[in-house]
This record gives C-alpha cells, structure tokens and sequence, in this order.
C-alpha cells in the first residue's frame, strides 16, 4: 500500500458514500485509476465490505453487554462446534478468542434483560462452558469504526 491507498482508505473509512470523483479529485487521481485501486483493495480483503452504521438505541437495541467465557476443553473439535453455534447468534456482534485469563470474549447487544436472559439461556445450553462472566455497559462514551493508518 502506497500513500494514496492509504488516503482512500481514510477517507472510505469516514464515509463509504463519498463518490469515486470526489475521492479522486481528493487524493489526486482520475475516476478510473482510483476505482481500480478501491477495487484492488477489496479485491485484496484490506475492504472487506461497506455498511451503513446504526444508533442501537434508536432501533431498540439499548444493551451492550461484554461476555467473557472460560471453556471446559480446548480441543479444535470443542472450538469449532462452539465457534460454529455462537457465530449463528444475531445478537453476538464481535466474538474474540482471547489470551489471558479469560478464552473468548463477546460483545452482545439486545433490546432490554429479558431479551439478554434469552439469550443466556441459548448460549449456555449450545456446548459445555465453565464459567461465564457478564458485564453490562451503563454508557457508551467512544465508538468508532475507524482504523488509525498511517
């Protein structure tokens, strides 16, 4: 990646509607080679696709809830049956195996608790866990989507 890349990359990350000719005309290119270079990236999976961001208060979705999971067995089989069945949950918005003293940690956002106990209830009965931690987000204070690139 070269300077320009990294200047459409800036600017696809503040506003992935912005047209090819103003990001162009902002980086100092004609339409096509900057299309080709765009498509080059995702082409390339540095964009892996272009979404619109919601308020999840706005649209009902007012609980964020971080859940931490120590797992009973580290086998690839206990993994991919567990990675499997948690990546089909809706509400499950990132979902990372971590190092440290926890082994995979969730970012869960729902509607209200009685939708969050739903969802508890699914999650401990898909594989056996050890342990589960929840902790609820009273404020969301920083959200952003993008990257630093220098």
């Amino acid at each position: 990646m070269d300077r320009i890349d990294r200047q459409i990359l800036r600017i696809l990350q503040a506003d992935a509607d912005v047209p090819i000719a103003s990001i162009a005309d902002k980086v100092g290119l004609s339409q096509t080679p900057c299309w080709k270079r765009i498509r080059r990236l995702e082409r390339d999976g540095i964009i892996e696709k272009r979404v619109a961001l919601l308020n999840p208060e706005k649209i009902g979705l007012g609980i964020t809830v971080f859940v931490s999971i120590e797992a009973p067995d580290h086998s690839e089989e206990w993994l991919a049956t567990f990675a499997e069945r948690v990546s089909a949950m809706p509400e499950v918005l990132e979902f990372y195996r971590m190092a440290g003293d926890v082994d995979y940690m969730l970012r869960v956002v729902v509607a209200d608790m009685a939708a969050y106990d739903a969802f508890y209830k699914r999650l401990i009965s898909t594989v056996s866990l050890k342990n589960v931690t929840s902790r609820f987000a009273m404020e969301r204070i920083k959200s952003e989507t993008a990257y630093e690139i220098k």
